[in-house]
């Protein structure tokens, strides 16, 4: 995905044709929230490979397109091994995409949320 390879010109690209031929929940479904086979969304690789450029790209279109509710969901969606985007980076030693995403989930998740998902720990498995 171009998320995860950094390339903000290609998502540009996309997000501008998908808006004008999806309808809204078309591209909040298919093109903002869709995920690949692995369960990953573009939040998640743009995070797990600290894509910073393409996580503000990310977010300003999310505040755009969802409702708060939805817009929380990316804090807390997990891949097929249960990790969510914040778990990832943190597993991969990216502090500045892992402080990011804390201070953009403090606009939207209520603080037992913010403690929830903090608190995340690796079962070992």
């Amino acid at each position: 995905m171009a998320s995860e390879k950094g390339q903000i010109q290609v998502l540009h690209k996309l997000w501008e044709w998908g808006k004008e031929v999806l309808t809204q929940e078309e591209l909040n479904n298919k093109l903002f929230l869709a995920k690949d086979g692995y369960g990953r969304s573009a939040w998640h690789m743009a995070a797990e490979k600290g894509q910073m450029a393409v996580l503000y790209k990310l977010w300003e279109w999310g505040k755009e397109i969802l409702t708060p509710e939805e817009l929380s969901t990316l804090f807390f969606d997990e891949d097929i091994w249960g990790r969510t985007a914040g778990y990832t980076a943190a597993e991969k030693g990216l502090i500045y995409v892992s402080h990011k995403l804390r201070e953009w989930a403090k606009e939207v998740l209520t603080p037992e949320e913010l403690h929830k998902i903090f608190l995340i720990i690796d079962d070992g498995e």
